[in-house]
C-alpha cells in the first residue's frame, strides 16, 4: 500500500479533520452519512482553537469522546483479531479492545493536529428501507491532489449508525490490522504477549507526547 494511503488511515478519526465541510452540510444526507458529518463537524470546530491543539492529552481525550459514539469498537476488535478473537478469554478481549482503541485514537489525534485543508464529498447512497448495513462512499479532497476514495462500512447498532471499517482506495483498515496482529501473534507466541507489547507502545508514545 502506498505511503500516502497509510497516512490516510489516520483520517479514520477524522471522521474527519476537515476544515472545509460545505459538501457535508446538507439536508439530503441520510442517517449513516449524518453520523460521519456530526463527528467531522465537532472536530472541525475544535480545530480552530490553536491553543487546544497544542495540548496533545486534551486532543486525545476530545477525539476519543467524539468518535466513540460513532464507532463500533467491539465489532472492529473482533474483526481485526479474526480467529484469534474466538479463542480469546473475556479478559483478553477487553484488554485488546482497550489498547487497540488507544492506538487508533492516538494515531487519529496526531492526524487531527497535523492535517489541514481537507474537505469531504459524499457520493450518492442507495439505501433500501430497513437496511442495517451500508457502505458510505466519500471522496477526500485536498488542494492540488487527486480525490481519494474513502468508504465507511456502517452498521445500525441500537438505533445508531456506527462505523466498523474504513477503506482507503479499496484497502480495508480492518484487513490491514488483521494481517499485522496475526503476524505478531505468531511471532510473539500468544495474544497476551501482543497486548502487553501494544500497551507498552501506547504508554511510551503518550508519555513522549506529554513530556
Amino acid at each position: 500500500m502506498k505511503a500516502r494511503h497509510y497516512t490516510l488511515f489516520g483520517l479514520f478519526t477524522i471522521f474527519m479533520v476537515l476544515t472545509s465541510i460545505t459538501d457535508a452540510i446538507s439536508a439530503d444526507l441520510l442517517p449513516p452519512q449524518q453520523a460521519i458529518e456530526v463527528a467531522s463537524t465537532k472536530l472541525q470546530q475544535k480545530m480552530q482553537d490553536k491553543t487546544f491543539i497544542k495540548d496533545f492529552s486534551k486532543v486525545t481525550l476530545f477525539v476519543n469522546e467524539t468518535i466513540l459514539p460513532h464507532t463500533d469498537f467491539d465489532r472492529i476488535s473482533a474483526l481485526v483479531l479474526g480467529k484469534v478473537w474466538k479463542t480469546a478469554t473475556p479478559e483478553e478481549r477487553e484488554r485488546f479492545k482497550h489498547e487497540f482503541q488507544t492506538l487508533l485514537v492516538r494515531t487519529y489525534s496526531r492526524a487531527f493536529v497535523e492535517f489541514k485543508d481537507w474537505s469531504i464529498r459524499y457520493l450518492p447512497l442507495n439505501m433500501e428501507s430497513g437496511s442495517t448495513k451500508v457502505i458510505v462512499k466519500t471522496e477526500v479532497l485536498q488542494p492540488g491532489l487527486q480525490p481519494v476514495a474513502v468508504d465507511y462500512r456502517m452498521l445500525l447498532n441500537n438505533g445508531e449508525w456506527k462505523a466498523y471499517d474504513i477503506m482507503i482506495e479499496g484497502v480495508s483498515l480492518v484487513t490491514n490490522y488483521r494481517t499485522t496482529f496475526s503476524t505478531e501473534v505468531q511471532t510473539k507466541g500468544s495474544l497476551n504477549a501482543v497486548i502487553d507489547s501494544l500497551a507498552k507502545r501506547n504508554t511510551e508514545a503518550l508519555s513522549a507526547k506529554n513530556s
